[in-house]
């Protein structure tokens, strides 16, 4: 089992041609609700690839909190671990332009509220054979959930997103980090993906550093380094490929594949997302994956 201690946001997604400059406006081809949020949707990238999912989070007594639960247990995501707190749910709002690229900004809401792993989390993450860790949740929160984790002798993978500063308490549990180049800049202090790498490897014992339309970097300290080409395709959302891309490489681990497989099924499971809009909507299946290994 896969557990993903983690947050869910409504996206509110505004679609236009090009983003708005600092004071200016600009008029919009449509607008859409999707569920999302960092946690959430890599528990649901990592169901559709094929994984036993079990999510640890919280929404809002609101209606986008019932819509949430209701998107990851029709993904297949086991929602028992799934709290619900008085007041609003997170939200994102998100605006794609039509190159596909976005700018997001997240309120908190109900995630704000998870101070730390509940028993029942505790239970859960023992029981697993990864836990997934963003940091959307309160820091303090995302620590105990990894040093849980430790304890029990199951790896870790953290997505260092928002970019923030990363406690050595932390660090001190992370199995695999995995930011983008611009994360990895922000941790390290260093830009390049190669010097970034070399930096990260003195935190953490395995990296992957994700390069959007140039692939991915591997790093361990054993001193492996792969770089794993992107498939290439004509993106139109990239909201979740990053989720998508973690979720996906957190099943193949699971089940066994070395690390040059497992990175080419998450690459092509990420490329299969940028091609759809929205965030979960976007995600494929297990069946869809194999079909494009193929």
């Amino acid at each position: 089992m896969i557990s993903v201690f983690g947050s869910a946001n409504m996206d509110l997604v505004a679609y236009v041609s090009e983003a708005p400059k600092l004071g200016e406006t600009v008029t919009g081809h449509r607008f859409r609700t999707v569920p999302g949020g960092k946690g959430a949707n890599q528990a649901i990238a990592a169901a559709r690839a094929g994984g036993a999912v079990a999510f640890l989070g919280a929404v809002g007594d609101d209606g986008f909190g019932a819509e949430m639960r209701t998107t990851l247990a029709e993904a297949g995501v086991d929602v028992r671990g799934l709290r619900q707190v008085p007041g609003p749910s997170g939200i994102a709002h998100i605006v794609v332009d039509d190159t596909g690229g976005n700018s997001i900004i997240v309120v908190p809401g109900a995630n704000g509220t998870v101070t730390g792993p509940s028993g029942e989390d505790l239970a859960a993450i023992a029981r697993s054979q990864v836990l997934l860790l963003q940091l959307e949740l309160p820091m303090a929160a995302v620590v105990a959930a990894a040093q849980a984790a430790q304890v029990s002798g199951v790896p870790v993978f953290l997505t260092p997103a928002p970019a923030q500063p990363l406690p050595a308490e932390l660090l001190d549990t992370v199995t695999t980090i995995v930011p983008n180049e611009h994360e990895a800049a922000a941790i390290t202090g260093v830009t390049g993906a190669d010097a970034a790498m070399d930096a990260l490897l003195e935190l953490v014992d395995e990296v992957v550093i994700t390069l959007g339309s140039e692939g991915a970097l591997y790093g361990s300290r054993s001193g492996e380094r792969l770089r794993v080409p992107a498939v290439k395709v004509d993106a139109v959302d990239t909201t979740a490929a990053g989720d998508t891309f973690v979720g996906a490489l957190a099943v193949a681990r699971s089940e066994g594949l070395d690390v040059a497989q497992a990175l080419h099924f998450a690459s092509v499971a990420a490329a299969l997302s940028v091609q759809r809009e929205g965030a979960s909507t976007s995600m494929p299946t297990r069946r869809q994956i194999e079909d494009a290994l193929t």
